[in-house]
């Protein structure tokens, strides 16, 4: 996990220069036959890219952005109408059978399905119209990371020849060194701070919102550290009862409109007593990079990543054997 992780910056290099005449092409589809709904599919990981999908697209292109449940098309074998939808799968293997089923569903349903996907030689990649190759290499630890990492980017990537977004498109070219930087912050302050913990609230809004899901994700599956993700917007209506002294929060800014309720609620936190781990507000205790505010949130789970694989270690587990899971879920 820690050498693959560490390898984000390098990924991302490769990636743009390698997807840049297959991104202009299908952002130049796009823009003529522009999409009346966007429709994300994906599991795990790959799901919580799509959060940061839908507030991507939503914010920078106008366009809604809903998510299918894979099972729809899977096992219950409902079929909707999909005509002037672009359908977009995200998986790190491509080879999970419910993902495969629902971009086959939604080409026969009229939908442009694009597979964001590591591997192109994949079922998932052959049932697509376009393939948006996250060229991440191999990533042999179950705990996803730097894939995570190069899928945010290529959708970034995505929106920014789509929409045509010149300031998008420069802090894009600053990225690779940007993820390198972030992987060399020190967290290791949280580390200390939440090997005794027994739960924890990972808290975000906006396109931050998939990285604090994916920080949640990662603490449950390589800490053994229960965590919860909740827009900071969301936790108020009834999750933050539980936070107290010893339940602590990590919360993780942006620069953009969320930025001051966020602070605002860790403001409110911190008085109540909790132990607050902010990175990217004013009054943070855990270092990040400035950047684009669509970019931040990815230079953050970068720099969490490294927190995490110590964390797993520090509570005395295996980042790249957690129990009871698989490289390649697959789920029907």
């Amino acid at each position: 996990m820690f050498q693959e992780a560490a390898q984000a910056g390098a990924v991302a290099r490769r990636q743009l220069d390698a997807n840049a005449v297959i991104v202009a092409r299908l952002a130049k589809r796009l823009r003529e036959a522009p999409p009346r709904v966007v429709v994300t599919c994906a599991r795990g990981s790959s799901d919580h890219a799509a959060t940061f999908a839908k507030y991507l697209f939503e914010t920078r292109l106008g366009i809604l952005v809903a998510s299918a449940a894979p099972s729809v098309a899977s096992l219950y074998g409902a079929r909707f109408d999909l005509r002037d939808a672009l359908f977009l799968a995200i998986s790190q293997s491509g080879r999970s059978p419910d993902l495969v089923a629902g971009a086959r569903s939604a080409r026969e349903a009229g939908a442009l399905v694009i597979a964001a996907v590591n591997d192109e030689a994949s079922p998932l990649a052959a049932a697509a119209d376009f393939t948006l190759p996250l060229n991440a290499g191999a990533e042999t630890s179950v705990a996803a990371t730097k894939s995570y990492i190069a899928t945010l980017v290529a959708l970034v990537n995505l929106a920014a020849e789509w929409g045509r977004d010149e300031g998008l498109r420069a802090a894009l070219d600053r990225v690779p060194e940007d993820l390198d930087r972030a992987w060399s912050l020190d967290w290791s302050a949280a580390t200390r701070a939440f090997t005794p913990s027994s739960h924890l609230y990972v808290i975000a809004r906006g396109v931050g919102l998939g990285i604090a899901q994916e920080a949640a994700l990662k603490c449950k599956e390589t800490c053994a550290l229960h965590a919860e993700a909740f827009s900071s917007a969301e936790v108020r209506h009834g999750p933050q009862a539980l936070l107290r002294e010893k339940f602590p929060a990590l919360v993780f800014c942006q620069h953009d409109e969320t930025r001051s309720g966020t602070q605002a609620f860790a403001g409110e936190l911190r008085e109540r007593g909790v132990d607050v781990w902010m990175a990217g507000g004013d009054n943070s205790n855990l270092p990040s990079i400035s950047s684009h505010p669509v970019v931040e949130p990815i230079l953050i789970a970068q720099s969490f990543y490294r927190m995490a694989n110590s964390l797993a270690i520090a509570r005395g587990h295996d980042p790249d054997d957690p129990p009871h899971l698989a490289k390649v879920t697959q789920t029907l």
